[in-house]
């Protein structure tokens, strides 16, 4: 958030904080969260560079359309071992997962740069 506009919203009356101190998330809990979500954003964007639909990505996974919806979107019923082991069956490497995880290739706001 820019300077200015967070010491608008403070003069408002609003308090601007972090997700992290919002939810009350432990370091640890924060950082879990964020390497899924960067599983998730990574699983989203592979599958469209293949030209995969979610439903075709499903059919692989013998899975269904909106398992793979909620895969893309970081659910939390989705366990990190379901984004890992279909991010390696659309062949990335353990080098691409670490990447991924350290939201390399991707720009402050989480999107691909």
């Amino acid at each position: 958030m820019r300077k200015s506009r967070r010491e608008r919203l403070e003069r408002e009356g609003w308090v601007v904080g972090s997700v992290k101190e919002f939810l009350g998330l432990s370091e640890a809990d924060a950082v879990l969260i964020e390497m899924k979500l960067s599983l998730s954003r990574s699983l989203r964007e592979r599958r469209r560079r293949y030209g995969l639909s979610q439903i075709e990505l499903a059919r692989r996974l013998h899975s269904s359309q909106s398992r793979v919806a909620k895969m893309e979107t970081g659910d939390p019923s989705v366990s990190m071992d379901l984004l890992v082991s279909s991010l390696l069956l659309l062949g990335a490497t353990s080098s691409d997962l670490a990447k991924s995880i350290r939201g390399e290739g991707r720009n402050k706001n989480g999107r691909a740069a």
